[in-house]
């Protein structure tokens, strides 16, 4: 019988990128083991991207949504695949339902919400430990308290070379010139954003010397992204809402630099090895940093941050504002140069 491992993915951009380290320790440890993810619909060209993975199953609930039916008729769908083990990510008591429908014989998780019976193989977490997100998945993957060899997995995404050629075509675009990569939104919410005409001086800056400036976001971010604009005379190339993430993946991967927030951009990027610096302000490089030897992490750790609110509670939002352009642009001029 075939070796089968499942996956129940994570919701978030940033996330699934960092998901792939514990993927490579499953292979590592599973050499055989074809792994599944059962994950939202727009992860899709993501895992594609992962050569771990064989495919990826769609999720038909949004996040947050219970629908018991809908999930027991999932399970009950996957056991006719015979997983041998399924890996929780999510520490919610209703993402550990399904595997337990669909009779997976080992189902491993983080202890959280109630979750015991529904996974058997439950692990208690040490946040001194593993203080980084990536560890807590890599950890999965280990055996209880076995000492971790994290460095070994980190996530990678491939290249669609040939789709690299036609998004170029496709958006009118020319790799002729170097490329900086701005990602200036933030999907978990404002306080995560450097303002926008810090964005625009770093722009304006490069663009002087030659360069060409591509705005990479969801559609969530075009207001961010017409307000660079409009500090830039249009002379930058607002991308946002315009790509897939498949074609965002493979274009980002022409940047011989990018410059972002603490985003799911940021993540790809790093997987991408692309040089970049990660500006942080409400949320902390010691849970989240981009795993990438090439990334400069810059912020100003006023007394208030890191809040990890949406948006500043204090409502000066100095974390980011402290942290200028000028900071931006050495950092820049180190990573090109070096």
């Amino acid at each position: 019988m075939t070796d089968k491992t499942l996956i129940v993915g994570p919701s978030w951009v940033g996330d699934m990128v960092m998901a792939q380290a514990l993927f490579k320790a499953i292979k590592h440890r599973y050499p055989s083991t074809s792994i599944d993810v059962l994950a939202p619909e727009w992860s899709r060209p993501l895992t594609a991207r992962m050569p771990e993975i064989n495919s990826s199953i769609v999720m038909p609930l949004k996040h947050g949504e219970f629908d018991l039916k809908t999930r027991y008729k999932l399970g009950l769908y996957l056991r006719k695949a015979q997983y041998q083990r399924c890996y929780v990510l999510p520490n919610s008591f209703k993402s550990a339902l399904i595997p337990f429908f669909a009779k997976i014989p080992e189902r491993i998780g983080w202890r959280g919400e109630w979750r015991y019976g529904l996974l058997n193989n439950v692990h208690v977490l040490d946040k001194k430990k593993h203080p980084l997100m990536v560890q807590r998945y890599v950890a999965l993957a280990a055996e209880k308290n076995e000492p971790l060899t994290h460095d070994l997995f980190r996530p990678a995404l491939t290249v669609e070379q040939h789709n690299v050629e036609e998004a170029l075509k496709r958006y009118e675009l020319s790799a002729s010139k170097p490329i900086m990569v701005m990602c200036p939104g933030a999907e978990f919410g404002p306080s995560k954003r450097w303002p926008e005409e810090y964005y625009a001086k770093v722009a304006n800056q490069y663009i002087e010397q030659g360069w060409q400036v591509w705005i990479f976001g969801s559609a969530k971010d075009k207001e961010v992204a017409e307000a660079i604009q409009a500090l830039t005379q249009n002379n930058c190339i607002d991308l946002t809402g315009r790509t897939s993430l498949g074609d965002a993946i493979d274009l980002m991967s022409q940047a011989k630099v990018v410059v972002t927030n603490d985003s799911g951009l940021m993540h790809i990027a790093a997987a991408l090895s692309r040089p970049l610096v990660a500006v942080y302000g409400s949320t902390s490089p010691g849970f989240t940093p981009p795993l990438n030897d090439q990334a400069t992490i810059l912020s100003e750790g006023v007394a208030c941050s890191p809040c990890f609110k949406r948006t500043c509670p204090l409502g000066h939002h100095e974390c980011m504002k402290q942290l200028k352009p000028q900071k931006i642009m050495k950092a820049v001029e180190a990573l090109v140069n070096s």
